[in-house]
């Protein structure tokens, strides 16, 4: 599978905005769905947004619509997570992760269907 490395986490205030980065390398194409999750002591990791890796297919979850912005850049094989307007409730580990899939949509905020996962970068946001 795909190896992840995420980056861009930090601490912010609240208002604030961070771009997170997920840089895919690896043999396995077939890998084609691209999501971020979120987790947080007491909190089950959930789902943020999922985008398809090579089409046109992004979605962001209820929370963040309006807020945060999945987009990718081929050329640098990474995908990216725009956050603004930052809540003290969006602190967490975030995670990117890949799977294949034939819908991105289908399952995508469901963790044990990705195979592949980042080790993390944690948003710290204050009030």
């Amino acid at each position: 599978g795909q190896h992840l490395v995420e980056s861009g986490g930090g601490s912010v205030q609240t208002g604030g905005s961070l771009t997170l980065s997920c840089v895919y390398s690896g043999r396995d194409s077939s890998q084609n769905c691209m999501g971020w999750f979120r987790s947080a002591p007491g909190r089950e990791r959930e789902g943020v947004a999922t985008l398809a890796v090579r089409g046109d297919y992004a979605y962001v979850a209820g929370f963040a619509k309006g807020r945060f912005t999945i987009s990718r850049d081929n050329a640098k094989n990474t995908v990216y997570l725009q956050m603004n307007y930052l809540k003290p409730e969006d602190t967490a580990m975030y995670s990117c992760a890949i799977r294949r899939a034939i819908s991105c949509y289908v399952q995508w905020d469901e963790e044990n269907v990705y195979d592949s996962w980042g080790q993390g970068t944690q948003v710290t946001v204050s009030s």
